[in-house]
Parts: C-alpha cells; structure tokens; sequence
C-alpha cells in the first residue's frame, strides 16, 4: 500500500453529497453506474428531496423522473422511497451506525454499508465493488469467489487505520488505471505485484 500512500494519500470518494442521507442515496444510486453520472442526477434530487421525510412523502413516479438516466432507475426508484420511509418510520429520519440496521433498509447491501460506515461513521471497512474484487484478484490479495470472500481476505491483509483508505486506493486504482477491459499496465505503478501482467 505504500505505493498509494505516496500517490494519493487522502483518496475520497467522487459522489458528491452534503450529510450522511445524500450520501447513502448517492451510494444506492451508484449500484453498476458511475460516480460521474450519479453526480449529474443527485443535485436536482436532493433539491426537491432534500431529507428522508421529504423522499418518503414523493411518489415513486416522481422520484424515478430525477434518476431515470441511471441504470435500473425503476427498482432504485422504488428502493429509495422505501429506504426513506424506513428512515422516518424506524429511525427518526437518521442513518443508522451499524450493519444490521443499514442493510435492513430497502435496496441497501453490505458494500453501500460499508462505504457509508466508513465515511459517515469513520469505521475501518473494505467496500468490494466490482473494482477492488477485479483488482484484488490481479494482485493476489484474494481469490475469493464472492465479495464477502474478498472483504474477508482484504481485512486480514490491510491494518484497520488503512482499511478505508485502502478501498478508495484499490477502487480508483481500478477505475482508472487496472480497467476490466483494457488495463493501462505501461502507467500502472505496481505492475511488478500483477499476477497477470506479462501474461
């Protein structure tokens, strides 16, 4: 890791939001879609629904009219009315701090989880998105066969105070550079670490 650490030493995250409700939206919204057409929905979404109370009073139909540019806008669409609701009926319209209640929610899995717990509530969580399973399988940190199975093998090779860090360092990694398609290996920096360069 302390190539990144070099490279990029505070890697954030590329959704833009402005408290922990935006940002779980942005996250959900962010599911096989990317971060940059997300960040061209999200501001007129948060401005008609600024809160949970304000998202779980819309209708889906409205709420699907705001992000039917994102890829499976109609199941978010639903997940997000649902997700707020939620919000307000269980948890006085706050994110919750745990595992168990933010996977709870409506269109929430354990990765939209974890990157919420890591930013909002600064706790050493590996996200594995579709970038950090592909990337971590070229470095061999894991051969895990699900994202569970990656997380687990990630958690137990990267010290917690870099857990976090480490997500954004391996996701960005693969979002510009380890591409699934066409990996730039001549500008990859750890090329020397890949178990398929050269092959």
């Amino acid at each position: 890791m302390g190539y990144f650490q070099q490279e990029q030493p505070n890697p954030e995250t590329e959704l833009q939001y402005s408290d922990p409700f935006q940002l779980l939206v942005a996250v959900m919204l962010s599911a096989q879609c990317t971060d940059k057409r997300v960040n061209m929905v999200t501001p007129a979404l948060f401005a008609s629904y600024p809160t949970p109370h304000a998202m779980a009073g819309a209708s889906v139909e409205d709420i699907l009219h705001h992000i039917k540019s994102v890829s499976y806008p109609n199941s978010k669409a639903a997940h997000l009315q649902a997700m707020a609701r939620k919000l307000v009926d269980e948890h006085d319209g706050q994110v919750p701090g745990n595992m168990a209640d933010l996977t709870s929610l409506p269109g929430v899995g354990r990765k939209t989880a974890n990157v919420v717990l890591g930013i909002v509530f600064h706790e050493a969580t590996i996200p594995v998105d579709t970038h950090v399973y592909r990337v971590s399988h070229r470095l061999g940190l894991s051969r895990g066969k699900t994202p569970t199975d990656v997380e687990r093998d990630l958690v137990r090779h990267i010290p917690a105070p870099l857990r976090f860090k480490a997500h954004h360092w391996i996701l960005l990694h693969g979002r510009y550079v380890c591409k699934a398609l066409k990996p730039d290996c001549l500008n990859c920096g750890i090329q020397q670490y890949c178990k398929e360069y050269g092959h």
